[in-house]
C-alpha cells in the first residue's frame, strides 16, 4: 500500500499529494486515524481525503486503513530458509515451524483482497462442491470435502487429472470446482479451469497468483510459492491451504445459519449414537 502511494504522488492534485505525504510520513497514525483527523492533520478537506483513497485504487477511507494496517503488520521477510544437510535437526524443526507460521502472517495480511464472499454465495447456492488437488494438495482437497459435505451441501474430491477434467467437462452451472496447486504449474488443472468457467461453473483456485491456473479461474485466493518442492512435499502452503479452507467453511455455516447449525449437530449426533453401541 505505501509503495502504491508512493507511485501514485506524482499524478494527484496538490491537496491530495498533501494527504499522500502525510500518510508515508505517519503510517501508523494514519492507519489509526479518523477521517476528520487524517483531514486536519493535511490541512484539506475530508471529501479530498476520500477522492485521495479512490485515486490510489481504494474504495474509500475505511479501506486505506484496512491496507495501512496489513501493510504495517507484513512480515520483513518472506522468505523460506531451507533446511540444509547440515542443519542440526532442532534447527530443522525450528526452520520448518518458523515457515508455518510466516505462511499464515502473509495469508493473513491478504485476506481482505480475497473473493470471499464471492466464494461463499457461490458454494451457498452450489449443487455440489468439488475439491481438486493431486499429491499433497490431493490431501488438502480430502480433507476440505469432509468439512464441508457436513453443511449438508453435496462434495466430492477429485485427486487425479482424469476425474478432474471429466468433472469441469460436464459441470453444471450450479456447481463449484476449487482446484489447489502449490505451483499453478499443471496445465490440465488450467485446462479443467476452462472448460468449467465454459459450462457456467463457478470455478476457484487456491494457487500461485503467477500462474496459468490464476489466470484461468474464475475466483482467485493467491498463495504465493515460498518454498522449494524439490526435494519435499509443500509443507507451509500446505498449512496455508487448510486454514483457508477452515476460514472459508466456518464463513460458509455462518451464511447458512441454522440450516448449517441443524446439519452439523446432526452429524455428530449420528456419531455419537454409533459410540454409544
Amino acid at each position: 500500500m505505501l509503495l502504491t502511494i508512493t507511485n501514485a504522488l506524482p499524478d494527484l492534485s496538490p491537496a491530495e499529494q498533501r494527504v499522500g505525504s502525510w500518510v508515508l510520513e505517519h503510517p501508523k497514525e494514519a492507519a489509526n486515524a479518523t477521517l476528520a483527523h487524517l483531514a486536519s492533520e493535511c490541512g484539506t478537506s475530508e471529501p479530498t481525503v476520500v477522492r485521495f483513497c479512490r485515486h490510489v485504487g481504494l474504495g474509500g477511507f475505511r479501506e486505506l486503513t484496512i491496507r495501512l494496517t496489513e501493510a504495517l503488520s507484513k512480515p520483513a521477510t518472506y522468505a523460506h530458509r531451507d533446511v540444509g544437510p547440515d542443519d542440526s535437526t532442532s534447527d530443522a524443526v525450528i526452520k520448518v515451524m518458523d515457515a508455518s507460521i510466516q505462511s499464515l502472517i502473509e495469508m493473513r495480511t491478504q485476506l481482505s483482497q480475497m473473493p470471499i464472499d464471492a466464494t461463499v454465495n457461490a458454494m451457498k447456492n452450489a449443487r455440489q462442491i468439488a475439491f481438486a488437488g493431486l499429491g499433497a494438495s490431493g490431501h488438502v482437497a480430502t480433507d476440505a470435502c469432509h468439512k464441508f459435505f457436513r453443511l449438508g451441501i453435496p462434495c466430492t474430491s477429485l485427486r487425479d487429472t482424469t476425474m478432474i477434467l471429466q468433472f469441469a467437462a460436464i459441470a453444471d452451472p450450479d456447481d463449484v470446482l476449487v482446484l489447489l496447486s502449490h505451483t499453478g504449474r499443471w496445465q490440465d488443472f488450467a485446462r479443467a479451469a476452462r472448460l468449467a468457467i465454459d459450462r457456467g461453473a463457478t470455478v476457484v483456485a487456491l494457487t500461485n497468483p503467477e500462474s496459468e491456473v490464476a489466470d484461468a479461474a474464475g475466483l482467485l485466493f493467491p498463495c504465493p510459492v515460498i518454498e522449494d518442492t524439490s526435494v519435499y512435499t509443500p509443507m507451509s502452503s500446505r498449512l496455508a491451504q487448510l486454514a483457508l479452507l477452515d476460514a472459508l467453511h466456518v464463513a460458509l455455516a455462518l451464511v447458512q445459519g441454522e440450516t448449517a447449525s441443524d446439519n452439523l449437530r446432526r452429524s455428530k449426533d449420528a456419531l455419537n449414537a454409533t459410540i454409544s453401541h
